[in-house]
């Protein structure tokens, strides 16, 4: 009996089950390429894009600025580029007319590097904070320590810094005594010329405030002295470089022997004498740095100011000072200045700088209680007036989110 079931275990094992391991894997294997068949059908669905609820806010306002730059463009004859921003989001950024102003030719873009006269300063000033940062410069030594042969007493980078100085203005003295005027001055030779011939000073230093350009053209000076490099590649290597600001630069005639007719370099300035708008033509103070002739974009200065609400380049211990008054307080003064800074007293924590030199004027608006940034250049003498964009920062502020509660996007 046992051999009888172990032979008919045998017969099943070699006929019975390959039989169904055959049925089954024939029922199975198209049910399993169905199947997959099916799966594959089936689309793959990305996750829906995130949209900023704040879009339909900025869009609104952005139209607003539109409108209103493209009214004064038509009625002041607005040439430039502007770029507005708030809570750490460019709103709004547009170029409006030409390079070539007369004959209404070139485009203007908002990567397009604008004389920024005055506006200058704050590069200077900065240049100056990253020697002192960097262990070698004394805001209060005497700049005799710096530049032995100054023939002037008690005036300090300090003074320099918030225009306490009372020295004389150098382009007077220039006007005078710099006989050859094809031929560029320089910060070295400006300082020779108050070497020879010493102008009295308005007053003694800090005792009064008086803005003058020789404040910063000497400043100039100093950063040469002390980092042993020329200002204009100070600022580069230093500044513009870490910041990616690719348009900008220093315009200097470092070398020329001649003033070059135009500049050459980045958009050229207008004036209207007449009835026409000409290109104004190059000058020998433009060989001076320092109170001026650095070029740049509204979008390379935006880098800037980004730069200065995250510390990229200085920590807020030495780059809060650019933003404290740096006079007391005068009944006659409506405004103070820092370090490159002009401050507004009648609004809380704003700065700014305006600039006008040979065919263009600068505008550039820091509110930092509300995180509201605007820049204007343009390379008309003559054009809207600062009225207009003081009204852009005194606007309601935008109840926008901050940039860091966004979600990444990759």
């Amino acid at each position: 009996m046992k051999q009888l079931q172990t032979s008919g275990f045998f017969v099943f094992m070699a006929f019975v089950l390959p039989a169904i391991l055959f049925f089954s894997a024939s029922c199975s294997g198209p049910a399993k390429e169905k199947q997959a068949a099916e799966r594959k059908a089936v689309p793959n669905i990305d996750p829906p894009p995130f949209i900023d609820p704040d879009s339909a806010v900025i869009a609104r306002k952005a139209a607003e600025l539109d409108k209103l730059f493209t009214r004064l463009q038509k009625v002041t004859g607005f040439n430039g580029t502007v770029l507005y921003a708030e809570k750490g989001r460019v709103i709004f950024k547009k170029a409006y007319g030409f390079h070539n102003v007369r004959r209404k030719k070139d485009e203007l873009q908002t990567t397009d590097a604008f004389q920024l006269a005055s506006v200058s300063k704050m590069f200077t000033a900065t240049a100056v904070m990253l020697l002192k940062n960097d262990g070698k410069l004394d805001y209060d030594a005497d700049i005799r320590t710096y530049l032995p042969a100054f023939p002037y007493e008690d005036v300090t980078t300090r003074l320099l810094l918030v225009h306490r100085s009372g020295l004389p203005r150098y382009m007077s003295l220039a006007q005078d005594e710099w006989k050859n005027k094809k031929k560029p001055l320089d910060n070295d030779r400006l300082l020779d010329l108050f070497v020879q011939h010493k102008r009295d000073i308005y007053f003694k230093p800090n005792t009064g405030f008086h803005y003058c350009n020789t404040n910063y053209a000497l400043l100039a000076n100093i950063v040469e002295a002390v980092s042993g490099m020329h200002f204009e590649d100070f600022v580069q290597t230093r500044i513009f470089d870490p910041l990616k600001m690719e348009n900008a630069f220093v315009y200097n005639m470092r070398g020329d022997t001649v003033v070059p007719l135009y500049v050459g370099e980045g958009v050229p300035g207008y004036y209207h004498r007449g009835w026409r708008w000409r290109e104004m033509t190059n000058d020998y103070l433009n060989g001076v740095l320092g109170d001026k002739n650095i070029y740049a974009s509204v979008e390379d200065l935006y880098k800037f100011d980004k730069s200065l609400d995250n510390f990229t380049l200085l920590p807020d211990s030495v780059l809060s000072e650019a933003f404290r008054p740096g006079s007391p307080k005068y009944w006659k003064r409506k405004n103070n200045y820092g370090f490159g800074w002009r401050i507004k007293t009648s609004l809380d924590s704003t700065v700014y700088h305006f600039g006008w030199w040979k065919g263009f004027r600068t505008f550039y608006i820091r509110d930092m209680k509300h995180q509201k940034t605007l820049i204007v250049l343009t390379n008309k003498d003559k054009g809207p007036g600062s009225a207009h964009f003081w009204n852009i920062i005194e606007s309601d502020t935008l109840p926008l989110g901050q940039v860091s509660d966004l979600p990444e996007i990759n």
